[in-house]
């Protein structure tokens, strides 16, 4: 799979930018590699994403009333939740602080900031059961 993302605002580091493309990663279902659209510096712009859905079924973030509006999301099934990855030596960790909430119908989206609510930045991700 791979679609076209547009943030409603640069996400943070990646400034300018706000068309991302979002290519998944073959044989890891869930998991994208998030570039900017035409970027001229050969993807050096990119992130790794997950869904959360796939990975972290018991995440179940609220976003505010202004941001669902934002993204004109009537209801949760209008929306996909995304998940940075950081993947290190030691394993990876997944941004459960701030994720990247998707309109599935038009492709917009923004990085949230869930306030009030206390979901760590540097979550380790458990190894999901086949």
């Amino acid at each position: 799979m791979s679609t076209g993302l547009t943030f409603l605002t640069p996400p943070p580091g990646l400034a300018p930018e706000v068309h991302f493309d979002l290519q998944e990663i073959e044989g890891a279902a869930g998991l994208f590699a998030m570039t900017a659209a035409g970027s001229a510096d050969g993807g050096s712009r990119r992130l790794y994403v997950l869904d959360a859905s796939v990975y972290l079924p018991d995440y179940h973030p609220e976003i505010t009333d202004e941001q669902r509006h934002q993204l004109e999301l009537v209801t949760p099934e209008d929306a996909a939740v995304l998940v940075v990855a950081n993947p290190t030596a030691d394993g990876t960790t997944v941004n459960l602080l701030a994720p990247i909430v998707v309109n599935l119908s038009t492709g917009s989206c923004a990085q949230v900031i869930l306030e009030g609510q206390d979901w760590p930045v540097r979550a380790p991700l458990e190894p999901v059961a086949a």
